[in-house]
């Protein structure tokens, strides 16, 4: 967890909320006042972003005490606690909405995970994220999918090589793309791996042909072409099945023997968690 990023994070989500001031909560209560309240669980899920809402509350007032019940990736269901927060009641008001924010979006995305996770169960193919996430949140929603038992694709465009159709059509086809992909990591002293996304079978056997990638892409492969592709690579490099894969089909997919299955919708399509911070 980089906790720079993450301290910068908070600081700028504070002023973006409170401005020159709660006024609310500085018109009703006294400074002096302390309070305690419950991080209450209203529906069934995988809970996500305990340590992160401990960082945040930590932000207002580092004197808090929490007593948790729940960590990160555990089961939820309602009426649950997932903790107990106690300080200066104006500063337990002025992080709840910041807290409940992040953690019914990373609830979300763990529980939407795990819910694709366990349709794999007893496979060697995994779950990947995408780089569809939200500008700015991209940390928390990737690190929610790890919570719900995915793993994370590259965390963006400087992590990893990843050649798409776009880029072999600037580039002047896939051999063009291969081979200036190497020079440049090559001129620049970089190792980063390197995936090319096929679009059908004929991109597959040039693929092959060519080499120097360590994953191939197979975009919105029918699961029948996906199973010749497979046997076609025979595991000469990785695969990633890609577009057009939901709840329904993914095991079918799976089946077919690759290493990985992306699904965009796990951080782009989500169903927040129903949770709520309430005073005791």
């Amino acid at each position: 967890m980089n906790k720079l990023w993450l301290t910068s994070f908070i600081k700028n989500a504070i002023n973006e909320d409170i401005g020159d001031g709660d006024h609310t909560s500085l018109a009703c209560i006294p400074p002096y006042i302390t309070g305690k309240a419950k991080l209450l669980i209203k529906e069934n899920g995988i809970i996500a972003g305990i340590e992160i809402a401990q960082l945040i509350f930590n932000e207002f007032d580092s004197n808090l005490k929490f007593e948790i019940f729940k960590k990160d990736g555990d089961i939820c269901k309602p009426s649950e606690i997932a903790f107990y927060v106690e300080g200066r009641a104006i500063l337990l008001l002025q992080a709840e909405r910041l807290v409940l924010n992040v953690m019914q979006r990373m609830s979300g995305i763990a529980t939407q995970t795990n819910l694709y996770v366990k349709e794999l169960s007893g496979l060697k193919t995994k779950i990947l994220d995408t780089r569809k996430t939200t500008p700015g949140f991209r940390f928390f929603e990737k690190e929610a999918v790890k919570i719900g038992g995915g793993v994370n694709h590259r965390f963006g465009l400087f992590d990893m090589i990843l050649i798409k159709d776009n880029h072999i059509v600037f580039a002047g086809g896939i051999e063009n793309a291969i081979k200036s992909v190497k020079t440049y990591l090559s001129n620049n002293n970089k190792q980063l791996k390197i995936e090319i996304e096929a679009k059908n079978i004929s991109d597959i056997k040039e693929i092959i042909r060519i080499g120097n990638v360590n994953r191939i892409m197979l975009d919105n492969f029918s699961i029948e072409n996906t199973k010749i592709a497979i046997d076609l690579i025979n595991n000469k490099f990785e695969t990633e099945s890609s577009g057009g894969i939901t709840l329904q089909n993914i095991r079918k997919y799976a089946e077919c023997g690759g290493d990985f299955i992306s699904v965009g919708a796990l951080t782009h399509h989500i169903k927040s968690l129903d949770l709520s911070l309430k005073a005791v």
